[in-house]
């Protein structure tokens, strides 16, 4: 099974780019909602290491982005209860699709969490500013202040852009990312089934 592990900076288009392989895609940030709703467990932890932010189950995405902005040391203490949990989730996805040739992980801290594997195929997705910016403006729970100390919490783009293994151009109408997507992916194949 080829593991393709998909980076970028917030907005880049990573969860786009991701489904158009079409093959079996792990996204982290949907994992993470679906905690933060079904998961009792995580909300109680949550509850007791930041009793002035979190009042009621299920976890509310405001009450977090609150407590973050009280205090940066707060998104250590929220990541140190739900990474562990969506790591969990990821090693699920991995057994239950094992079978399939490729399979795609949108997770935005792959290398940070060193959840990504020596022979991964990384992928690194890059946007223009502008067209950043307008992608994050639509989101539900824009706030600028938040999206800048999550872009401080991810390593390094440059960095990550180095580690890629493939730079993917997000600037284009979903036609021709299509077709840019199923070419890179047939040569991923290739590449991996001929080595």
């Amino acid at each position: 099974m080829i593991r393709v592990g998909v980076m970028g900076g917030i907005g880049s288009g990573k969860s786009f780019i991701s489904k158009l392989f079409k093959y079996p895609v792990f996204n982290a940030d949907k994992e993470v909602n679906r905690i933060y709703r079904n998961d009792k467990n995580c909300f109680s932890k949550l509850k007791r290491k930041l009793p002035n932010f979190i009042k009621s189950f299920p976890v509310k995405k405001k009450e977090l982005i609150n407590a973050i902005n009280d205090d940066h040391k707060n998104l250590a203490k929220i990541a140190s209860i739900v990474h562990p949990l969506v790591r969990i989730k990821m090693k699920g996805f991995l057994k239950k699709n094992k079978k399939y040739k490729l399979i795609v992980l949108d997770v935005p801290l792959l290398i940070e969490n060193k959840l990504n594997k020596k022979n991964d195929v990384l992928l690194f997705v890059h946007s223009k500013k502008k067209i950043v910016l307008k992608r994050l403006k639509k989101r539900p729970n824009y706030n600028s202040k938040v999206l800048n100390m999550l872009k401080e919490s991810q390593i390094i783009l440059l960095k990550k852009r180095k580690l890629a293994n493939y730079i993917v151009d997000n600037n284009f109408t979903e036609t021709i990312m299509k077709k840019k997507i199923n070419s890179l992916k047939k040569k991923i194949l290739y590449e991996r089934n001929n080595t």
